[in-house]
């Protein structure tokens, strides 16, 4: 192949990383602009030379270089994207003790659970202290 052919296949491939964001599809990237340099520059290279070193640049970068980006990157830690620690939420009901309840948090319902000392009224103000799935854990402010 020619060494355009090549070059696009990587731009392909890195637009394809751009919509997937996992860091995954732009070291394939990297190893079709690799062969498409080194024929650009003058290396004459069969296409099964050329798709072997694809490969073999692909799998090294994709193996030993990734895991350096995504730790440097810091995208194996989970995202919190909002975090809701601190909010102000008013308890809708009494909420009980360690019991369950409604909250409203943000405009909307939330279920809550308190984990403060005393009990909840409606219409109390309270603090979000943590969250876990849907349910928010409150307690007085």
């Amino acid at each position: 192949m020619t060494w355009w052919i090549w070059i696009v296949i990587g731009f392909v491939l890195l637009a394809l990383e751009f919509t997937a964001a996992s860091l995954h599809v732009a070291f394939f990237a990297v190893g079709a602009f690799v062969v498409g340099l080194l024929i650009l520059f003058g290396v004459a290279l069969p296409l099964w030379a050329q798709l072997l070193i694809f490969t073999a640049v692909s799998l090294v970068a994709f193996f030993f270089v990734r895991p350096v980006l995504v730790r440097k990157l810091k995208l194996d830690q989970k995202k919190v994207v909002d975090t809701l620690v601190g909010e102000q939420a008013i308890a809708l009901e009494e909420i009980p003790t360690q019991g369950l309840g409604r909250a409203e948090m943000r405009g909307s319902t939330w279920s809550a659970r308190n984990v403060g000392e005393t009990v909840l009224n409606r219409g109390q103000r309270c603090v979000v202290a943590g969250v876990d799935g849907l349910v928010i854990h409150v307690r007085a402010s």
